[in-house]
């Protein structure tokens, strides 16, 4: 009887080893029969043999093409091949007997984890890895890389117009066609700055939009452009009927919803793309709704007008969502145009997501003015935006970039703000604000409009003069208050003021008009909350409509102007070039990159608030992060509960807390929250609305994991009061880390459920703190598994008491130490005279005064640390005798002591960084156990944790890094970490943009006591596993958080990244803050053998300021103004957790780095790698008075792993026609990412594949069907195609796709 299983297990092993082999013999097979007849095409193509068999030039160019094809594709099937052997090895070694049971300690001291008994085998079509080579398509004529490089970047004085040149025109230019010059009315509303955003909406914002309702009914040619729609919403709540209905479109029309067909191209779902035809009638209804007579424009339509640089763009996408639901919903409008006025620099990431939320044009203003002056010279202001990996033209937008300084008056209606601040009839006298340049505005009257044109004393002159002398005189005249009749070559002059006016005016929309391509003028016509006084609205409105009603009634001056919105000059604009809206007009160039980093003026480069407050930056992921796992959670929690006909016991209004979350985070994307830069008591209010929040999300996911986690469903009971699982962190206010639960352990087990938010399965580590070190960690199967444990640390010398930590799947946890392995620690002290806690369970050793260097190891690396400082010093891999440097430091930057200084937005250096010298040497901890082993130190103003998994996969193939960065005591200084390396990275490093794509960057030299418990364990795919139920399909394992550095360490996240990367470049003619630049997600450098990346779970301020650095600002402490608008400095520091990754990889000696300044992409092992980091299982212990017993079972989300270049971005539930439920649809939001296979991926310890982005929904969702499957656009208010009964779909590499489906 004890032989049967053994027999068994050898008969399964031959079985496996049969099966393993056919299989690898048929691929073989077919990657051979494959080669065959690409070698017989090439032999038998037709263009060999033509002329008599010669070969032209150009023809042995195609062959000699065709046979490096060949060898590139013999290269690749050899990988391929090579893969399957040491799967098949390893499929051997693991089927012929059990890997030993517990972790053991060899001779040399060093921890050895038993192998996992499953394999990982990790195949990649050839044809996923022809994306990341590039140059499939035509270059654009701009690339912005390319341009910075090539610009001077000087600063001459250009005249009036400061930072451009002197513009001429002739009184003929707009003969043959007349200017068309549209005046748009808007104002900018920042959802908090100075104020906070309720304060904002009291006292100013509700007033605007109260006095827009009756003053744009007063005359229908007037119109308004609005773009923040969390104000809106707001206001739309607080108003009566009467004004709602005056502001939407009709019920009849707003019941057929926005269906303009998109143009989408083949890029997002395989489909044919549709056409971009107008607006149906329905949606162009001329009714004396504001909204449906085109009075009232909204554009872009997100909940903010969000920061474009460290917003991650699941959240920008979020906000989107948000903002046009809201729309489609209450006012039963799309928007058509971009309207992006304020965020400091741009990503080419938005202009992606509006596309594809079907926008056919965007306007940007904050651009360097070096770059603005360029466009302008080169008739460049107006562009086709398109990304970098797009070969058909599908993500084009065009893309209006204003050229002057600001987006207020005296900088848009042209080059001359002194004479454009005369025609801002806010500042006529008598008001609030006047015009520096002191030259008031004057009421436009009707009298002095029709007053004759006379000279001085009254008498009427006439006189030829040429061209040049009538230029001349026109200006000097008008700017004396006289008129000037712009009529060919003579010029008549009076006391006429209005007159005068409406030439001074004219001439400024000539001369802007000279800067662009065509005679449709866009000129804004606002500012930050202007129209908030009705008195505003009559001056603005009044005066304006005289001037347009006389510049119209003089054929001779070939103009006609008038109100407009930002889609109604657009749609002009289209018309006049002969084009469909979102088609490329004749002659406009093509861009494609970013617009980072921006400066307004001198050297002053606004790239500190890529780091500025990064405590909320990082809290902003964290909320973000629980708000994608709880709309999972939710959504399906939901259609299961439905499913079993227990909706009505379900609490379906945590929707309502839902909304509550995605419109906080919303909030904080806009461009003076996540950046940093508004008032601290603002910031406070940010802080606060985000806590609150994210509790709100974790009693959501709590409801959501109870229900699914249930046997039987019918058992269910929701009790708010009395929840079933808690949450295992808390945070005690808004500007606090968070502190884990500590879990009592008793007699009786405790239960834990997981939930794993990857897209795949996962082997990793997961914390819990309990009560006692004797702890037993059982498995679903009630089988001991084997953990770590480790003491907790409050200090560096100091055990916190009575506190331990566990780490595993679904498991139970109990009283016995049996398999509890200890880890060692040694503290070194560097001389000082410190005492350190002990703990007879844990061996602990103290160095007074060593300083030799040290190793922790790994099954794939040895990591060198400094012993005088504790930080990294180099890795070498198992299979090299090489060692790589990576040397990390701490550095200073002051800023400088002119007038001029850092400030919330401006980075102003006072020269090169200075290293940081501490008071004392560093305390340094090191623990070295079977799972995990780190390194602390301690410095005065920052710890430094890097620690080492002795795990195969993801988790052990790159280091965890945290810095908890403590600097309240600084005064106007900025605490940096610089990794030196050897790599030669040729003057160019790489950053992503949104977490979405990457660009690159080229460099020049410049001008209570406590115990931590870990342990391995298996459970299932992407899902979450009950307390004593086993998962099969996911691998995790757990740790115990701690407080301080070690707490920062273990901060929770569930978020998951897949970027396209930027390439960067370091330019000598710029000074050192210009060439920081914003790090959402990672950075890296490279050459032909490796590549070094720096993956962040918060955004940063990046940079490489020599080959092989890469160089991250921690924080900043400044003590004043930067003369921005704030008026405060940063004194509001608070002790801030900075989490990261390093991945060292070794490119594949066959695969040569790309050239030239095209997109980069991270490896697979890049993006799991980021999703790791940001994404740990969620821990959520049963509350201690429940005893669940044999009721809960292993939940699966999803039946199989998705593809490993897939991730599900969202599955976001929709609003029913009641506000606070759920509908019975949902959104399906899938990202395919692109990456580079370049980079060696042997034996990484992940068994997911690439399916060449085909995905069957139909069967992803265990125990769900798709009932209904809609293709969308990505805000879902544009179906793409009617509903199908096919749920295959597929997705080109970078895009993202939104479905409308019914789960049942």
């Amino acid at each position: 009887t004890e032989r049967a299983p053994a027999a068994r297990c050898v008969e399964a092993s031959m079985k496996l080893k049969k099966q393993v082999t056919v299989c690898g013999a048929a691929i073989f097979c077919v990657a051979v029969f494959s080669l065959y007849l690409m070698l017989d095409r090439v032999q038998h193509d037709p263009t060999r043999h033509q002329n008599g068999g010669n070969f032209p030039r150009s023809q042995i160019s195609v062959l000699q093409n065709r046979i490096e094809q060949l060898e590139q594709l013999l290269e690749e099937n050899h990988e391929i091949i090579s893969h399957i052997k040491d799967s098949v090895l390893e499929l051997t070694a693991n089927a012929e007997g059990p890997p030993a049971p517990l972790p053991y300690y060899t001779a040399n001291g060093s921890w050895v984890v038993p192998p996992d008994p499953r394999p990982s085998f990790l195949s990649i079509s050839p044809q996923d890895c022809q994306f990341a080579l590039g140059d499939r398509h035509q270059k654009p004529e701009l690339q912005m890389l390319t341009v910075s490089e090539e610009l001077p970047f000087d600063n001459v004085d250009g005249g009036v117009w400061k930072q451009g040149f002197d513009i001429s025109y002739s009184p003929h230019d707009w003969d043959a066609e007349a200017l068309q010059v549209f005046v748009v009315p808007h104002s900018h509303n920042d959802p908090g700055w100075i104020k906070t955003f309720d304060k904002y909406y009291t006292e100013q914002t509700q007033h605007i939009l109260n006095s827009m309702v009756s003053k744009l009914q007063e005359d229908p040619r007037r119109r308004f452009l609005w773009a923040e729609v969390s104000f809106f919403a707001k206001w739309w709540d607080n108003i009566n009927a009467q004004k709602r209905a005056a502001v939407r479109r009709p019920k009849s029309v707003m019941g057929a919803g926005p269906v303009r067909p998109a143009h989408t191209g083949p890029g997002v779902l395989g489909l044919a793309g549709l056409g971009t035809g107008s607006l149906p009638h329905a949606l162009c209804d001329s009714s004396t709704r504001l909204v449906g007579n085109g009075q009232l424009e909204i554009a872009t339509g997100g909940w903010v007008m969000p920061d474009e640089a460290n917003s991650h763009y699941f959240a920008l996408i979020d906000q989107l969502i948000e903002g046009h639901q809201w729309l489609e919903k209450n006012l039963g409008a799309a928007p058509r145009s971009g309207w992006a006025v304020d965020p400091f620099g741009h990503s080419p990431t938005m202009p992606y997501l509006l596309r594809r939320a079907n926008l056919t044009s965007v306007l940007i203003q904050r651009v360097h003015y070096a770059i603005k002056k360029h466009f302008a010279a080169t008739h460049s202001l107006e562009f086709m935006w398109r990304q970098t990996w797009d070969s058909d033209s599908s993500t084009d937008i065009l893309c209006h970039m204003m050229p002057f300084y600001s987006y207020d008056i005296p900088h848009t209606c042209g080059p001359d703000p002194k004479i454009c601040c005369q025609f801002d009839f806010k500042r006529l006298p008598g008001g609030r604000i006047n015009c520096p340049w002191k030259v008031p505005p004057r009421a436009v009257t009707e009298a002095n409009v029709a007053e004759r044109i006379r000279g001085p004393g009254g008498v009427c002159l006439q006189h030829r003069l040429s061209d040049s002398w009538a230029g001349v005189l026109q200006r000097g005249l008008c700017q004396a208050g006289y008129a000037w009749d712009p009529a060919p070559q003579d010029f008549r002059w009076a006391r006429g003021f209005s007159h005068c006016r409406a030439a001074l005016l004219l001439d400024q929309y000539r001369k802007k008009s000279r800067l662009f391509r065509s005679n449709v003028l866009l000129v804004p016509l606002g500012d930050d909350f202007r129209y908030d006084k009705p008195q505003e609205w009559d001056a603005q409105f009044l005066n304006y409509q005289r001037l347009f009603d006389f510049l119209n009634s003089q054929p001779d001056l070939h103009v006609q102007a008038q109100f407009g919105t930002l889609s109604d000059y657009f749609d002009a604009l289209y018309k006049r070039t002969g084009v469909e809206p979102g088609a490329r007009p004749p002659g406009f160039p093509v861009l494609s990159g970013d617009f980072f980093s921006y400066a307004d003026r001198e050297d002053h480069y606004w790239t500190g608030y890529y780091t500025s407050r990064p405590f909320y930056k990082s809290l902003d992921r964290v909320l973000e992060a629980h708000l994608r796992g709880a709309e999972i959670l939710y959504s399906l929690a939901v259609a299961h509960a439905r499913r079993s006909g227990l909706a009505s016991q379900y609490p379906l209004s945590n929707f309502a807390l839902l909304t509550e979350a995605r419109r906080t985070l919303g909030l904080f994307q806009h461009h003076d929250a996540i950046t940093g830069t508004a008032k601290e008591a603002v910031v406070v209010d940010y802080g606060v609305r985000l806590l609150r929040s994210l509790v709100s999300l974790k009693q959501v996911i709590i409801h959501a994991a109870h229900y699914l986690v249930l046997a039987d469903k019918e058992t269910y009971h929701f009790d708010p009061e009395a929840p079933f699982l808690q949450m295992d962190d808390t945070r005690l206010n808004h500007d606090a880390l968070p502190e884990r639960t500590v879990i009592q352990l008793e007699s009786s087990p405790r239960y834990v459920v997981l939930f794993n938010p990857l897209d795949q399965e996962r082997l990793s580590v997961v914390s819990l703190l309990v009560s006692s070190p004797r702890v037993r960690v059982l498995s679903e199967e009630g089988q001991p598994l084997a953990v770590q444990i480790s003491a907790h640390w409050s200090s560096a010398t100091d055990l916190v008491p009575d506190v331990y930590q566990v780490r595993r799947g679904p498991a139970g946890l109990g009283l016995d130490g049996h398999h509890a392995l200890p880890s060692s620690v040694r503290v070194y002290l560097h001389g000082r005279q410190l005492s350190v806690s002990r703990h007879e369970a844990f061996p602990l050793r103290v160095i007074d005064s060593g300083t030799s260097d040290f190793a922790l190891s790994n099954r794939y690396m040895q990591v060198w640390f400094s012993g005088l400082t504790g930080l990294l010093k180099s890795i070498r891999r198992v299979d090299e005798e090489q060692e790589q440097r990576v040397d990390m430091e701490f550095l200073i930057y002051g800023t400088r002591t002119s007038k001029d200084k850092s400030g919330a937005y401006l980075f102003l250096p006072d020269g090169e960084a200075q290293p940081y010298v501490p008071k004392e040497p560093p305390v340094l901890r090191v623990t070295e156990g079977p799972f995990f082993s780190e390194v602390v130190a301690y410095y005065e103003h920052v710890h430094q944790v890097v620690r080492l998994y002795n795990l195969p996969g993801v988790e052990g193939l790159s280091l965890d890094m945290a810095s908890l960065v403590d600097i309240r005591d600084y005064v106007n200084k900025e605490l940096a970490l610089r990794i030196h390396t050897d790599i030669d990275s040729q003057a160019t490093f790489f950053t992503d943009l949104n977490g979405f794509q990457v660009i690159s960057r080229t460099l020049e030299t410049p001008q209570s006591r406590t115990w931590t418990v870990f342990f391995a364990s298996i459970p299932g795919t992407g899902g979450l596993g009950g307390g004593w139920s086993a998962h099969r399909e996911i691998r995790d394992s757990f740790r115990l958080g701690s407080l301080g550095a070690q707490q920062c360490a273990d901060a929770l996240d569930l978020l998951a990244f897949a970027p396209q990367v930027q390439p960067r470049r370091y330019l000598k003619k710029l000074p050192l803050q210009a060439n920081f630049y914003p790090m959402p997600v990672m950075a890296y450098i490279q050459d032909a053998q490796n590549r070094l990346t720096l993956h962040t779970a918060q955004a940063l301020g990046v940079s490489s300021l020599r080959d092989g650095q890469l160089e991250v600002i921690l924080d900043r402490r400044l003590m004043q103004d930067d003369n921005r608008g704030l008026g405060q400095g940063l004194k509001d520091n608070k002790r801030t957790c900075n989490r990261f990754r390093l991945l060292l990889e070794r490119r594949a000696p066959s695969r040569e780095v790309p050239d030239g300044p095209s997109a980069s992409y991270p490896s697979l092992l890049s993006h799991l790698t980021s999703m790791h980091l940001n994404a740990p299982e969620l821990a959520l212990p049963v509350a201690r008075r429940r005893l669940p017993g044999p009721g809960l079972r292993s939940f699966h989300p999803l039946a199989s792993s998705l593809p490993c270049d897939l991730h599900l971005l969202n599955l976001r539930a929709l609003q029913a026609q009641d506000d606070s439920l759920p509908s019975a649809e949902t959104a399906l939001i899938l990202h395919r990412k692109g990456f580079d296979c370049g980079l060696e991926a042997k034996n990484l310890g992940f068994n997911c594949t690439t399916s060449q982005g085909k995905v069957a929904l139909g069967s992803l969702f265990h125990g769900l069907d798709v009932g209904f499957l809609q293709p969308t656009s990505l805000t879902l208010l544009y179906p793409l195609a009617s509903p199908s009964n096919s749920t295959d779909i597929y997705l080109e590499p970078m895009e993202i796709a939104t479905f409308r489906l019914r789960l049942s």
